[in-house]
């Protein structure tokens, strides 16, 4: 009997591996958004460890994630995307963390015909005019953004002045912002250049566009990576009936929201808002691992993880461009943010945003102390299609 079971045990031993599916993680590791980057590879790990069950694998293929530093540079970007599809054998892509980089990779995902999923860049065009076919995105846009936070402010007699910085970036939000607001007012924008540390003078124009105005003033900030516009709130503001509000940051960007106690606005998430299954898991493993709890781009590099699995599974892991795009158009799935779609039209994932208001109780610390007013649902949400399909 036990000659005769050698030779099946040997040739078990000779099987090869189960077939690899290979993903090409190309994200900021270095330069000016490192600190995004490495959030969202956490997540994208954490996330495909959650939706395999731990296995890392999908219909018996192993899944392998080599990760790719763009630097934050956009021809670097579309280099490496080239290099991973083609040598490297990736069957699909993630990434990146810099909006110019991701517009410079979409025509090679085309070129490729194989899916490139955008997390975490937001700019509008992505998904917008320069979207093609193979194209996804589990991050907000810009859009979605500043339309959650008209939505949160949006009252009749809402005086508003914008503050944001002079980039697309800020340009696109203010925009997408005014065109959101139904029964408020924009009745002044100021726009500054990035990295401004200075803002006493646009803290009086905007004051002064404020001024007699009746109902409710808000000044709104749109504003990202360096400098302190919410240094403008004093006294003297608060004496002339004027708020502040802003969309939701970065946990560490978000720590100054504490001395502004009541501030309101919109964040694309917040650890403690989100009460499903994965969130739970995601918050106690983060803080059993890092010590922390998991910042915005973590949950977005979870998210990514999460739609490349739940569209492997539905392929029986083929990965093949055309096929994935068939089955991940409409397709919904889970995340730490609850239930996300990808709209047919343009590939954008349709997703909650939530309204929060800083703590009337709010201290310094290491963590900003924010109140849930109210999950702010996709349908409410109107992010116009400007793509051309």
């Amino acid at each position: 009997m036990l000659s005769l079971a050698l030779p099946a045990l040997a040739s078990a031993k000779e099987l090869p591996p189960p077939q690899e599916l290979r993903i090409a993680h190309i994200y900021s590791k270095t330069g000016p958004l490192e600190a995004y980057g490495k959030q969202t590879a956490t997540g994208f790990t954490m996330g495909l460890e959650y939706a395999t069950g731990g296995s890392m694998s999908v219909a018996g293929r192993k899944l392998v994630v080599t990760e790719h530093d763009d630097e934050g540079k956009p021809e670097r970007g579309r280099q490496l995307l080239e290099a991973a599809y083609g040598e490297g054998r990736a069957d699909l892509a993630v990434g990146p963390t810099s909006s110019g980089v991701a517009l410079a990779m979409l025509p090679v995902a085309q070129a490729h015909k194989k899916v490139l999923i955008v997390e975490p860049a937001v700019a509008d065009a992505i998904t917008g005019e320069k979207w093609n076919r193979y194209v996804f995105r589990t991050g907000r846009n810009s859009s979605q953004d500043a339309i959650s936070n008209a939505v949160a402010l949006d009252q009749a007699g809402v005086h508003v002045a914008t503050l944001a910085q002079d980039t697309a970036f800020g340009r696109d939000g203010i925009r997408a912002f005014k065109d959101a607001l139904k029964q408020g007012k924009v009745v002044h924008e100021e726009y500054m250049p990035q990295g401004s540390a200075d803002f006493a003078a646009a803290r009086q124009r905007l004051v002064e566009s404020l001024k007699g105005k009746p109902g409710r003033k808000v000044i709104w900030v749109l504003w990202a990576g360096a400098g302190s516009p919410f240094t403008i709130a004093d006294a003297e503001l608060k004496a002339a009936g004027i708020e502040m509000a802003t969309g939701g940051n970065t946990l560490p960007a978000m720590v100054q929201f504490n001395r502004l106690p009541g501030m309101q606005g919109a964040a694309y998430y917040y650890f403690g808002f989100p009460r499903g299954n994965a969130n739970m898991w995601l918050v106690s493993q983060h803080f059993m691992r890092y010590n922390e709890p998991p910042d915005m781009f973590t949950a977005g590099g979870f998210s990514a993880a999460m739609a490349i699995v739940t569209a492997l599974k539905k392929s029986a892991g083929v990965a093949q461009g055309d096929m994935l795009v068939d089955i991940m158009e409409g397709m919904s799935f889970d995340t730490p943010k609850g239930t996300m779609t990808f709209r047919r039209d343009d590939h954008q994932a349709i997703q909650s945003m939530y309204h929060f208001r800083v703590s009337a109780g709010a201290m310094a610390g290491r963590i900003p102390d924010l109140r849930l007013v109210r999950e702010i649902a996709p349908d409410e949400i109107a992010v116009p299609v400007r793509n051309k399909r």
